[in-house]
């Protein structure tokens, strides 16, 4: 008597049915990314208001007058220099302090969530919380000026063309080093304790253990936040709105903050469509070239 022979696939969900699960995930991908990002570069060269339907084409006129007045390389120079000074400032913190509590030292738990804490308010509470340190003659910064004999009302950094979008930037590095803290304390932990001791036998000196051999088995680590530091600094927002709308004058007027008053405030939502995608464009440009360089240096290493 022959035996029948079993099926290869004994699962009871089928290769080609399996696909069908697809669907609810692909029609969301569709209908709230795609379709949008579509309808974003068909806006892009009308002059659609945001509000009347009965719009013209107009062509590639939107984005000749975002170079035309300056609008796009005064908010994109803004945006660089913040992602910049964000992603320097909240790397080296968040590396610094997750050495200091990655060693063995009394009420670390406590210091970690010391260190976490702020990240969990929202960006309308730290904004608000901030407006209040910076404000000039009665803020915390400005009262303990007073108390050394400084005067506390001469301090508005808020209110100067060269300090406001810096002192925006060391808001969203106060709130955001936390969780880079956070992910290097998981990349350090990774870490062969038997690797540093045979470099402690070997007479290294603990800036060495750092630069030789914890640095480079980090290094995805740091790709990591580096690209994570960088996404949050080129979609910046919260905090130029909250705090300075934007002022003063063009100084704290990021990417994301000018397409919000175009299409918004001057009710040019073409306009405003053809400069999201610009900075869609350049986002796009930057995130590629720092994967690749990341990549590259983490090969290197």
């Amino acid at each position: 008597m022959t035996k029948k022979k079993r099926s290869g696939n004994t699962s009871l969900v089928f290769p080609n049915r399996m696909y069908v699960f697809l669907i609810p995930a692909m029609a969301f991908f569709l209908v709230f990314w795609i379709f949008p990002i579509l309808q974003l570069f068909y806006y892009s060269v009308t002059n659609f208001n945001g509000i009347n339907y009965d719009f013209d084409f107009v062509g590639m006129k939107n984005y000749i007058k975002i170079f035309d007045n300056g609008t796009l390389m005064n908010s994109a120079k803004n945006t660089l220099i913040y992602t910049v000074v964000m992603v320097i400032c909240s790397n080296l913190i968040g590396l610094a302090v997750a050495m200091l509590l990655n060693m063995k030292i009394r009420a670390k738990g406590l210091f970690r969530t010391c260190a976490y804490f702020p990240a969990l308010f929202s960006a309308i509470v730290v904004g608000f919380i901030w407006s209040y340190v910076y404000m000039p003659g009665s803020g915390m910064i400005a009262g303990l000026m007073n108390l050394v004999g400084l005067d506390g009302s001469a301090f508005n950094p808020l209110g100067n063309f060269k300090t406001a979008l810096y002192a925006i930037a060391i808001v969203e590095i106060w709130k955001g080093f936390g969780t880079t803290m956070i992910i290097y304390l998981a990349g350090l932990q990774t870490v062969d304790e038997s690797l540093l001791e045979a470099g402690r036998i070997d007479g290294c000196t603990e800036w060495q253990l750092i630069r030789k051999v914890k640095l480079p088995l980090i290094s995805s680590t740091i790709t990591i936040n580096v690209i994570l530091n960088v996404i949050a600094g080129l979609k910046a927002f919260d905090y130029s709105f909250i705090m300075t709308n934007g002022g003063p004058g063009k100084s704290t007027k990021t990417l994301m903050f000018q397409i919000y008053e175009m299409a918004f405030d001057d009710q040019k939502m073409g306009r405003a469509s053809a400069f999201s995608v610009m900075s869609f464009l350049l986002i796009i440009l930057i995130t590629v070239f720092m994967l690749y360089f990341l990549n590259k240096r983490e090969v290197e290493l």
